[in-house]
This record gives C-alpha cells, structure tokens and sequence, in this order.
C-alpha cells in the first residue's frame, strides 16, 4: 500500500514486511500480520477480494517474521497475530479464520466491519474455527457492554483507544455509566470520580479540582481522567475473570450491565 504524508506529501509505501520490520524495531510483545480494514459499505465482491489480500499478506508477515526472529535470538520473543476480517459475511469470516489458523500464528485479532448488535455472533463463528488452544483478541472494543459481549463469545484480550480518547475530553467511567466531570454540578463536587474506585487519581483528586484542571487547560486534565479510565477496564475484565472462575459469569454480566446502563 502506498500513502500520502499529510505534512509533505511525501509518499511512503507499507508491505507486509515493512510492517513486520517496524513492528520487530520498537519491541511490541505482540505485533498483527498486516491486513486490510474494510468497511459496511464496501461490496461482497470486493469483501471477497480483501480477503484474498490479506491471506497473502499474512502469508508474507509470518515469513519476515520468523526471519526476523531467527535473525535476533537475543531479543525476548514477540508473539505474532493474524487478523481475521470478512465483515458481517458468516463464510467470509469462518474461510477467513480457517486459512489463517493453518498459518504459524501465535494467537488471532478479530477485526473489521461489525455492528455492535451482531458483535457477539461474529465472534462465535470466528472463535468455532479458531484453535482453541491460542489467544483470541478482539480488536477495537472499549465499552463495558462490547467486552462482555466479547467475553462472553470467546474473547481473551481488547484493545481500544476510546478510555483515553474520551477522557481527554472529560468524559469518565464509573460502575453507574460515563459521565463528563466538565460541567457545572462538578463545582463544588468534592468525590473522587468513584467512591469504588481505588486508582491514583480517585485517591487523590476530587471531581472539582479535575474539572478546574479541564477549565485551566492543563494537560494532567487528560492524564488523571486516562489514568482513572484505564483503571476502570482493566479492573472491570479482572473481575470478569474472578466471575468466569467461580461459575458465575452470567449473573455478574446481568448485574452489572443492569447498574452501569441504567447511569450511562
């Protein structure tokens, strides 16, 4: 793929051993073969022909990689995803998960085109194809309710830009829904952000001093509220697996889905 820089118009082109090498270079410890995110509103034809691309490029990925890897025996080992696209077409996503569960992956990233209401069938079809004995990820999830529906479809791990991206614009989450700190009724407000939560910034900032934060235009606006928000999922899928070890993932999943979109 070729790109145009938005600051020169320099233009820079990206192959699936470009993006292995720049993966390898800045140590990631897990790096995804190189794929083409399509969307809704591209046609099946073009769907199909994608998902051919991305086979190849995976097929490629996995080549540079080991490459790379044998070449750097005293780095630490970087596992490698690939990225199983094809829509909202079950086929597209079921062939697209057996081509590439035959290839030398270390786990897989679930991607592309989904409406949030068919987010946990997807999954399904996906994660039936996939080696139960390796990871799956589902790539760009970041609100309570998708990572329940990830979860409880098969799912391991997410990833999503939305807790710090929103939080740079106040906007916080808590066990009762996200809310803005920048308004009004946070003046004189002097909580944490939760009184459930144990994370630096409940323990040391009120809701008040955040929004005078926001207000001045100080950047530790942004850095508290990511810090909080980061805290908040990362202990919401701790006690997902607390639930799935007792036996209890389903009254857990009602119970607090019940409480967090009766205050979003």
């Amino acid at each position: 793929m070729t790109f145009k820089s938005h600051l020169d118009g320099s233009k820079h082109r990206f192959t699936p051993e470009v993006s292995m090498q720049i993966q390898h270079g800045i140590g990631a410890d897990i790096i995804f073969a190189f794929d083409e995110l399509t969307t809704l509103m591209n046609s099946r034809a073009y769907q199909e022909e994608s998902l051919a691309r991305t086979q190849r490029w995976a097929e490629r990925c996995v080549i540079e990689h080991q490459r790379l890897t044998a070449a750097r025996p005293d780095k630490p080992k970087q596992a490698l995803y690939g990225v199983v696209q094809g829509a909202q077409h079950e086929d597209l996503r079921r062939k697209a998960a057996r081509d590439l569960a035959a290839l030398d992956f270390d786990g897989f990233g679930l991607g592309g085109a989904i409406e949030k209401e068919n987010l946990g069938t997807i999954c399904t079809w996906v994660n039936e194809e996939l080696p139960v004995d390796k990871p799956r990820h589902l790539l760009g999830i970041g609100e309570p309710e998708d990572l329940f529906e990830g979860v409880e479809h098969g799912c391991d791990t997410f990833d999503c830009v939305t807790p710090s991206r929103v939080a740079r614009s106040s906007r916080v989450y808590s066990p009762d829904g996200r809310f803005n700190l920048n308004v009004a009724a946070s003046t004189r407000d002097f909580r944490p952000i939760s009184d459930e939560c144990d994370c630096y910034t409940c323990a040391n900032y009120t809701r008040a001093y955040l929004r005078h934060l926001f207000k001045a235009n100080e950047m530790l606006a942004a850095t508290l509220c990511t810090i909080h928000n980061e805290h908040f999922f990362v202990s919401l899928v701790d006690a997902m697996r607390d639930s799935i070890n007792a036996g209890q993932f389903a009254e857990f999943k009602t119970e607090y889905l019940g409480r967090y979109l009766a205050g979003a």
